[in-house]
């Protein structure tokens, strides 16, 4: 095992040790121009100064609701180094959403991307919990009022001199992880965690060196983007190509063919929605005018033919692998050299796997079983809900609510959920929440949401309603229902009308009945 980073660790500053001989190398290309590895030094720490100047303390948390742009990594970083503690939520969620986080996280301050504010506001007000700053990022003059600009808090302070003297085993930052019932759950990280998966997987397993330009599409919200764009290029002085816009194929071509900051990606990390929505876009570009060589695929599992038709037109593999909010990344993975299309690969060195039985005993290879890991980077507990930390961080293990099998070569294959969550474009919906936003319609009686296999093999949802006696609906009008009260990615794709839906004797829905009549119907 990879010896560890010490008992007094300070991620930040870790990073900025590592760092100090590139300070004119480019750290970060947005859409504005590049800041270098001095510049985001420099920033993160006067905006360590800032945020203590606010009033927020060390071990108090600070939302931060941003869109990727290098303000992102200054604030995320200066909250590190001041020992406050950075929530990194989801930019699609709702005011709902963010109220409740706010509630629940107690919340101090709040970091916005401009175009982000009014979601904010409404969150605040909803809330009813006071914040000691707003601090808006890319703002155009005027300010709103009772806020800070980005820009401004970082001209008024100081770099701080010197950073918190946290532990490797501190709370260092929040990301929310959503669950099959219920709100999502605050999943609590330490300083140490970001220190193992980019020395495990960053380095250990892809490889990364300070030559690589690193372009996530998955955000650095999400615990993948993060790696991604954040602590794996950092800890090896690599270069990163951050995104505020949706990643379309056709953004994404843009940046692979060097037309941001005048760099080319030589790794991409994405989601195999993803790559198959590029594979079918027009003008996806040839091997000739891409920088690529290597690829990561994580968020969902990687249909072996989506794997193999990218290789064949770039000659570049895609990694594929399996991680989650509470492991912080990926802890079974193919490698570079060395993969295996329709499997996620081989456990990562340094984490365990264990494929256990309904009755908690190992299942033999070949057999299907629940998916539990062993490794440095689990989170320390989903905050305030213990029994939900009881279920999930079981001593060294962790549950992931995943079910596998393992064939004889060590390799495993994804073989579906332990619940029923479903995993669309690479971000966990729950049934139940479609169910019961659908079920406030007035003309909905009731309401079955299941996942189904889209042509390239990928998971889209698909909603079974009845309707009230004498009422009527149409696909459209109960879509755009379900997308003015939940995320945009959360709406069906698809929806059929049923006179009825299959229950148990005690009215329970048998979701997998209709899986299994959608199985049929494909045959």
């Amino acid at each position: 095992m990879t010896p560890g980073p010490g008992a007094q660790l300070n991620f930040a500053a870790h990073l900025f040790r590592l760092n100090a001989g590139r300070g004119a190398r480019a750290a970060f290309i947005d859409d504005q121009g590049a800041l270098s590895y001095a510049a985001l030094e420099e920033g993160a720490r006067r905006f360590a100064a800032g945020l203590l100047a606010q009033g927020v303390r060390r071990d108090e948390r600070v939302l931060l609701l941003m869109h990727d742009t290098t303000d992102w990594p200054v604030a995320f970083l200066g909250a590190l180094y001041a020992g406050v503690v950075p929530v990194a939520v989801n930019t699609l969620l709702t005011a709902d959403d963010y109220a409740y986080m706010l509630r629940h996280s107690r919340a101090q301050a709040a970091i916005v991307s401009a175009p982000l504010w009014p979601a904010l506001q409404a969150a605040v007000a909803q809330a009813g919990t006071p914040l000691r700053a707003v601090v808006v990022s890319r703002q155009a003059q005027p300010l709103p009022a009772d806020t800070l600009g980005f820009d401004d808090l970082l001209e008024r302070h100081a770099p701080l001199p010197a950073p918190a003297d946290t532990g490797a085993d501190e709370p260092a930052f929040w990301l929310y992880s959503s669950g099959s019932t219920g709100r999502p759950k605050g999943t609590v990280h330490t300083h140490a965690n970001p220190w193992w998966t980019a020395e495990l997987y960053g380095r250990g397993v892809l490889g990364l060196t300070e030559q690589d330009v690193c372009f996530s599409a998955a955000k650095l919200f999400f615990a993948y983007g993060l790696g991604n764009g954040l602590t794996f290029p950092l800890s090896v002085g690599a270069t990163t190509v951050l995104m505020a816009e949706r990643p379309t194929p056709e953004a994404v071509f843009r940046r692979w063919r060097g037309q941001v900051g005048g760099v080319k990606p030589t790794v991409f990390f994405g989601a195999p929605t993803g790559y198959a929505g590029m594979l079918a876009a027009p003008g996806l570009p040839a091997r000739g005018e891409v920088a690529l060589r290597l690829c990561s695929s994580a968020g969902e599992a990687l249909p072996a033919e989506l794997g193999e038709r990218f290789t064949a037109h770039f000659g570049c593999e895609i990694v594929d692998g399996i991680g989650s909010t509470e492991m912080l990344h990926i802890y079974l993975s193919n490698r570079p050299g060395a993969v295996r299309y329709g499997t996620t690969g081989w456990p990562v060195p340094g984490y365990d796997i264990a494929l256990r039985g309904d009755d908690g005993q190992p299942v033999a290879d070949g057999e299907t079983g629940d998916l539990y890991v062993r490794g440095p980077s689990a989170a320390l507990m989903y905050w305030g809900q213990r029994d939900r930390s009881r279920e999930t961080f079981q001593g060294e293990w962790t549950r992931t609510g995943d079910k596998y099998l393992r064939h004889p070569d060590g390799s495993y294959t994804y073989a579906g959920r332990s619940d029923d969550m479903l995993k669309v474009s690479g971000m966990y919906v729950s049934p139940f929440e479609v169910e019961s936003t659908l079920a406030q319609h007035p003309a909905v009686l009731e309401a079955a949401v299941i996942g189904v296999a889209d042509p390239d093999g990928l998971t889209r949802t698909k909603a079974f309603v009845v309707l009230k006696p004498g009422q009527t609906a149409s696909d459209a009008e109960l879509k755009a229902f379900v997308k003015d009260r939940l995320a945009p990615y959360k709406y069906p794709r698809q929806i059929a009308f049923v006179d009825e839906l299959p229950k148990t004797a005690t009215g329970k829905i048998q979701r997998f009945r209709l899986r299994e009549q959608e199985r049929a119907a494909a045959a």
